[in-house]
């Protein structure tokens, strides 16, 4: 039986590793998701050495590196209420374009996840975290969950 892992990440980079540790694990990118405040910049260590990319433009940094900012980049921008600009990609971004009225906890609860939990990853998503989910087969949900808390990811849930 296959099931979700979900955490949230206080800065991209971490995300970033995690991301592309899934991939080169052979996960596919049709099984992650990412979520992440549209801001408009990434953090400090940018190859361009202005620190900022806008990350809705899909060109760049983003599509060159990989990862959750590449995929990010590539990303659907959505807005939802009392979060404001969001890029989602991956199987939760589906789920979220019908989130308009119920909010971030709205659709994560849609696609799965219990409303307290859903109310925690959406208040990292508001001070800025990215939140990343991966499908994962039973034998690769433990795995999953100790790469994220390797990485430092908090509020990780699995369903």
């Amino acid at each position: 039986m296959s099931k979700t892992v979900v955490g949230a990440f206080d800065n991209h980079d971490s995300a970033d590793k995690v991301v592309k540790e899934l991939e080169q694990r052979g996960v596919s990118n049709k099984q992650i998701s990412v979520v992440a405040k549209e801001d408009g910049k990434t953090e400090k260590g940018h190859p361009n050495g202005h620190g900022t990319h806008d990350l809705s433009n899909g060109i760049g940094w983003g599509a060159a590196g990989g990862g959750a900012v590449g995929l990010l980049a590539s990303a659907g921008a959505l807005a939802i209420p009392g979060v404001g600009p969001i890029l989602a990609m991956g199987p939760l971004a589906a789920t979220l374009t019908g989130a308009a009225t119920g909010g971030l906890v709205g659709g994560l609860m849609d696609y799965g996840i219990p409303k307290r939990e859903s109310e925690h990853l959406e208040e990292s998503v508001k001070q800025g975290g990215v939140l990343v989910s991966v499908h994962a087969d039973s034998g690769e949900v433990d795995k999953a969950k100790k790469l994220f808390e390797e990485h430092g990811a908090h509020h990780i849930y699995v369903h």
